[in-house]
């Protein structure tokens, strides 16, 4: 394959449906695309029903266009991330790995135009984040969920309402801010720095105000972004965990034991606010976010210093700050529920606590006046009593 026909079929694959986030790219299957969270074939002439491993490797080496330091890494470490511009169509978030000896390929469809806080309708905490002058904030959810787009629209918050100077560490650069009011200083794994632990360090020495770390990946890094948010920076990241508690569980594990106190005590300080994201399937097509946000408060500090027990979990301390918007996930869900975006199978599919879920949308159900049990024609027995008495 060359370079012509790759853009080609990558040019086909996007215009084959609507809202496609990703490219597949794997031996024995054809083409597909990612779209609402599903997998489809993609109909090419002439066809490709199933990808040769020479197929793959030719697409695979394209992409990396001879580059030694990703030839390197994937020989090495089995995996590379890169990124892809198809002109005048899309830019890529490219993740090229080996399986069964074999190599497979997926393309992010990265957005060109930068999201706004009320365009995705998040909720209003994340304009409280931008607001934030110091601290750590941490968005956090599995690959695909949409955590880089939510930050990129609280750094356009950012950059529209004040002046400072960011500096964001990525891998790769997926939204390409304008300057606004700020002064944005991108910079791209493998161009531009080599690890993140290296670009955060090199970062304090650039005089930032906000700093945005694209995924907190190892103890060195989370080290020297403890220390930013220390020193009065604004730092931003990302982490790959489902919930508050198993956020501050994960960085604690980064380090040694005889180190946990102090690092909680650090967490404790830093820390302003933790967002969990999930994508559910929206009814209608397409997905909509749920989230979990929990802000930082008395409560929240002494749970991070002293750890989860028995009636001080960070649910509970989540679910009775609502007032101060934070939210659990269950809460949120139901509140999709209620606007009719998700069914009721989604929501307790992805809820956290399918009891508290279940009673949600029983409670919505009989606010619309609609039944909220299949169980029908129940009546007392009034001769129960009566016949146990005659059995003994």
């Amino acid at each position: 394959m060359t370079r012509q026909e790759i853009d080609h079929i990558m040019t086909r694959m996007l215009d084959s449906r609507e809202n496609v986030s990703d490219l597949n790219i794997t031996v024995g299957k054809p083409f597909q695309v990612e779209s609402a969270g599903v997998l489809t074939p993609v109909d090419l002439e002439p066809p490709f029903n199933e990808l040769t491993p020479f197929q793959t490797e030719m697409f695979a080496l394209n992409l990396i266009n001879r580059d030694r330091r990703l030839s390197e890494i994937l020989l090495n470490e089995g995996s590379c991330d890169l990124s892809y511009q198809l002109p005048g169509k899309a830019r890529f978030r490219v993740n090229i790995f080996s399986q069964r000896g074999n190599y497979s390929i997926v393309l992010r469809k990265l957005e060109t135009k930068v999201p706004t806080i009320n365009e995705l309708e998040l909720p209003e905490a994340f304009s409280k984040m931008a607001g934030e002058k110091n601290g750590i904030i941490f968005v956090t959810g599995a690959t695909g969920t949409g955590k880089s787009t939510s930050l990129a629209a609280v750094l356009n918050e950012i950059n529209e309402q004040k002046s400072v100077h960011v500096v964001t560490l990525e891998d790769p650069v997926e939204y390409q801010h304008p300057h606004k009011m700020a002064t944005l200083n991108q910079r791209e794994m493998g161009t531009d720095f080599d690890t993140f632990a290296s670009g955060l360090r090199a970062a304090l020495r650039q005089a930032p105000k906000v700093i945005l770390v694209g995924e907190m990946r190892d103890r060195e890094t989370v080290e020297i972004g403890l220390s930013a948010a220390e020193t009065g920076h604004l730092v931003m990241t990302t982490l790959h965990t489902v919930d508050a508690g198993q956020t501050i569980n994960r960085i604690l594990g980064m380090f040694n034991i005889e180190e946990e106190n102090q690092i909680r005590i650090r967490l404790a300080d830093t820390i302003r606010w933790i967002v969990c994201q999930r994508l559910l399937p929206k009814v209608g097509g397409g997905r909509v976010a749920a989230f979990e946000i929990m802000g930082t408060n008395l409560r929240v500090q002494d749970t991070i210093l002293h750890g989860e027990s028995e009636g001080r979990t960070f649910y509970e301390i989540i679910e009775a700050g609502e007032a101060f918007g934070t939210t659990t996930f269950d809460r949120h869900i139901i509140g999709l529920y209620e606007k009719g975006l998700i069914t009721q199978e989604t929501a307790i599919a992805y809820a956290s606590r399918k009891g508290v879920v279940g009673r949600g949308i029983d409670r919505v159900k009989s606010a619309r006046g609609e039944k909220t049990t299949d169980i029908e024609e129940l009546e007392v027995d009034s001769d129960y009593r009566r016949r146990q008495r005659e059995l003994k």
